[in-house]
């Protein structure tokens, strides 16, 4: 499907007149995003607040089209940007396979930049509820293959904690499972991040992998095991790694390798620096199960590299390496793992 023709300053002026009616696109309607020409020439001041004005409350993904003559506020107002025509039909694509978390993910960003963090934690919380609940999200549910009786596990905590003087050492004990976000693991780092938020005599906490990543996520085979999406929040509410960990950020420093998927770079997100191994790699995946990142991402990703390149991860589910991280500001240095 290729991307249709960017529309362009004069026809998005039309489309935000009152008279106009509903938009033209939405995740109810055959055309599920809309992408634009972020080029104003000829218009007035009062002319683009209209548009950007309409941009933002758009029901859907509204995707700028990179030129070499922008006009700076409407390309801000965009939600994502894409690079290319290549690049805006991929993210076409993918929005037309799961319109309601693309139109849910969006929204969501939108509101976020005024919230504060515990804020926009809450309202990241409520819209994954909504999705857990969506069409797409049962969908997907109904179309994967059972968990897998005989999986291998891990012996030992979920969580190692090692102290050493004044830093606590937390390390994700799961290699055998990639260190997969199980409810156990988000226990055990919720009480983690708790110690050194309680505990003053500690300058600083060091939070790492064991095994050949840091971690692939949120672990596939418990979702679906929430009793109702209400439920849901409420767990999220009281039991989400991020939130604890927003109490000692400033004295957590995170050491990434391999894959860092899903959850895997969210909860990293909100420490106060992120080391990265070269061969370090990033994925926001949830999309593709009709939902939207749940762990933080939507919050402390955004904060680190601004909402459109949060939602271009997000609706295009590409794979970012560690130098393109680091440029973004995703990651705040590229270190070799410890010996």
């Amino acid at each position: 499907m290729p991307a249709p023709t960017p529309l362009r300053f004069d026809a998005l002026l039309a489309l935000a007149d009152p008279a106009a009616g509903e938009p033209p696109c939405s995740p109810l309607s055959a055309q599920t995003s809309l992408l634009f020409d972020p080029a104003a020439k000829g218009s007035n001041a009062a002319q683009r607040a209209r548009v950007i004005d309409w941009l933002a409350q758009l029901p859907c993904p509204s995707i700028a089209l990179a030129t070499d003559a922008v006009d700076a506020a409407l390309l801000a107002a965009a939600d994502v940007v894409a690079a290319d025509a290549a690049d805006a039909e991929l993210l076409t694509r993918a929005i037309s396979t799961a319109p309601l978390a693309a139109s849910v993910l969006v929204q969501l960003l939108r509101l976020g930049e005024g919230l504060p963090m515990a804020a926009a934690l809450t309202a990241e919380s409520l819209a994954y509820a909504t999705l857990q609940a969506g069409l797409e999200h049962r969908q997907w549910l109904a179309s994967r293959q059972p968990p897998n009786p005989s999986r291998v596990d891990d012996q030992g905590p979920p969580v190692l904690l090692q102290r050493d003087g004044d830093v606590l050492q937390i390390r994700l004990n799961r290699a055998a499972r990639r260190n997969a976000m199980s409810a156990e693991m988000r226990d055990a780092l919720v009480e983690a991040f708790a110690l050194v938020a309680a505990d003053d005599s500690l300058r600083a906490a060091r939070l790492s992998g064991l095994g050949k990543c840091f971690s692939s996520g949120g672990d596939l085979d418990e979702f679906g095991q929430v009793p109702d999406a209400a439920t849901g929040h409420a767990v999220r509410s009281l039991r989400l790694p991020a939130r604890a960990l927003l109490g000692c950020a400033d004295r957590l420093r995170v050491h990434l390798h391999g894959a860092c998927i899903g959850a895997g770079i969210e909860l990293p997100s909100f420490a106060s620096h992120i080391d990265a191994d070269p061969g370090a790699w990033f994925q926001l995946p949830e999309l593709r199960y009709g939902l939207i990142p749940g762990a933080g991402g939507c919050v402390g990703i955004a904060r680190r590299i601004g909402r459109q390149r949060t939602a271009w991860l997000v609706l295009s589910g590409q794979r970012i390496g560690a130098v393109r991280a680091l440029t973004w500001g995703l990651v705040d240095a590229l270190l070799p793992l410890p010996r």
